[in-house]
């Protein structure tokens, strides 16, 4: 199993428009091989912006990077550039490979 992780330090008082923006977007996920489940977190506040992550859980690695290959890739990422008004700086990637699993 892989963990995709993209951490986003969205402006104060852009946090319900940044919400909205992934609420209503069609990420095509469902049409990838290999993806298993998608979670956006808000995370604490700082001074000038409120930390989220997207989460999305795949079967493998290899899994994520062909979906980062791909059309499905490309159309739900479409307009992204248009958005950065919404948060400071680039988005912070982080993949990690799941070691252990329980509950």
């Amino acid at each position: 199993m892989f963990i995709a992780m993209n951490r986003f330090k969205v402006t104060k008082g852009s946090e319900e428009d940044f919400e909205k923006v992934w609420a209503e977007r069609d990420s095509h996920l469902d049409e990838v091989p290999g993806f298993v489940e998608f979670r956006l977190l808000r995370g604490p506040e700082a001074e000038d912006h409120t930390l989220f992550a997207s989460h999305t859980i795949w079967e493998d690695r290899a899994a994520f990077e062909a979906w980062t290959r791909s059309e499905a890739f490309r159309k739900a990422h479409a307009g992204a550039g248009d958005r950065k008004v919404l948060y400071l700086g680039h988005p912070q990637f982080e993949g990690f490979e799941v070691i252990l699993e329980g509950r």
